[in-house]
Formats: C-alpha cells, sequence, structure tokens
C-alpha cells in the first residue's frame, strides 16, 4: 500500500511537469492556473523549462529533479505527451495516500514509477485531437485508459480530467490533469 501511495504521488509529480508546459496555451485558464513567466515562446522551451515557468507546477518540478528525471524529459529529439497534475492535484495525492512529500521524494523507484506514468513518448505528440478512447502504455510501461468522455482511468481505477490541453513546447505537449495519476 505504501509503495503504491508513493508509485501515485511520482505519477502527479511528471503529469504537473508535462501539463505546465502546455499551460499558457490553452483557450482558457481557471483563476487558479497562472500565466508562466518566461521570455521565450513556450514552443521554444521544452516539457521541463515550461513545467519550471509556471509556479503552478513547482511540486512536479521538484519531483522531476528528486528522481533524477529532468534530463530526460528535457531531450530534444524526443516527443512526449505529459499528463501534468498541479500542485492542488500532487496536494490531494500526499492526504489521499497518507504519505508526506519528503517520504514520496526519498523513494526513488516508486518517485520514478508514478512520474513515468504521466508521460507518453512516441513517434509524435498526441494533442487532444489526437487522443481516442482506449489504452495507451506509458514510459513507465504502465496502461492508461482514455475513455469514450474524454477522461483519464489510472490502473487504480481513479477517473482523471484533463482541465487544459494542448501545451506545446519544443520536445512535446502538456495536458493539464486535475489529479495525480496511480499505476498499480
Amino acid at each position: 500500500m505504501k509503495f503504491s501511495k508513493i508509485a501515485t504521488i511520482g505519477t502527479l509529480a511528471v503529469s504537473i511537469a508535462g501539463l505546465s508546459a502546455c499551460n499558457n496555451m490553452m483557450p482558457t485558464k481557471s483563476a487558479q492556473m497562472k500565466a508562466p513567466m518566461h521570455s521565450q515562446s513556450m514552443k521554444k522551451m521544452n516539457v521541463v523549462q515550461i513545467a519550471q515557468s509556471n509556479s503552478d507546477f513547482s511540486l512536479l518540478v521538484e519531483a522531476v529533479v528528486a528522481a533524477d528525471l529532468a534530463g530526460a524529459l528535457s531531450n530534444p529529439n524526443a516527443h512526449y505527451t505529459v499528463f501534468a497534475p498541479t500542485n492542488a492535484a500532487f496536494m490531494q495525492a500526499l492526504k489521499e495516500t497518507g504519505m508526506t512529500k519528503e517520504q514520496l521524494f526519498a523513494n526513488k523507484p516508486l518517485l520514478t514509477k508514478i512520474l513515468g506514468y504521466h508521460v507518453i513518448n512516441g513517434n509524435m505528440a498526441m494533442y487532444a485531437k489526437d487522443v481516442k478512447p482506449g489504452n495507451v502504455t506509458t514510459v513507465s510501461k504502465d496502461t492508461l485508459m482514455v475513455t469514450p468522455k474524454g477522461q483519464l482511468m489510472d490502473e487504480m481505477g481513479r477517473t482523471i480530467n484533463i482541465i487544459k490541453t494542448d501545451i506545446a513546447a519544443s520536445n512535446g505537449v502538456i495536458h493539464v490533469v486535475d489529479r495525480v495519476l496511480m499505476p498499480k
């Protein structure tokens, strides 16, 4: 159970990093989402840089750094699709699992699995128009389901909403999600 909680939190962190890249490209913004602070075009920034530019993804960025994944997620030749949870989603996951941030971040294998569950790497990034109902395999080699209603269902049977889509980055696209995805 403790491993599942840690895995869930790690996945949330990866999702947040990925989605933060897409945050400013969304057609609408919630009052809670802040525009990234940067001087270069978001399309010239990789998914990590986009996440770093938005304070709503600070926990995700911190998790990515703790798992030593910032370098891999900065790969200019990748085509990542990142489901990025916000800080609020990350805090909700910590509460659900009963773990502290420190406990999760100290378990690098679990954190890496959770973060990897938020990322898909393929021949091309999946923009909202490309996301179809069915199963997809994530970087962590786990299965993520896209429901007919356009929601995500993680391996724990939890439904996750995509609240912002198509935040373009130089090495992929970020979609913001309202919960951390949890692999088994």
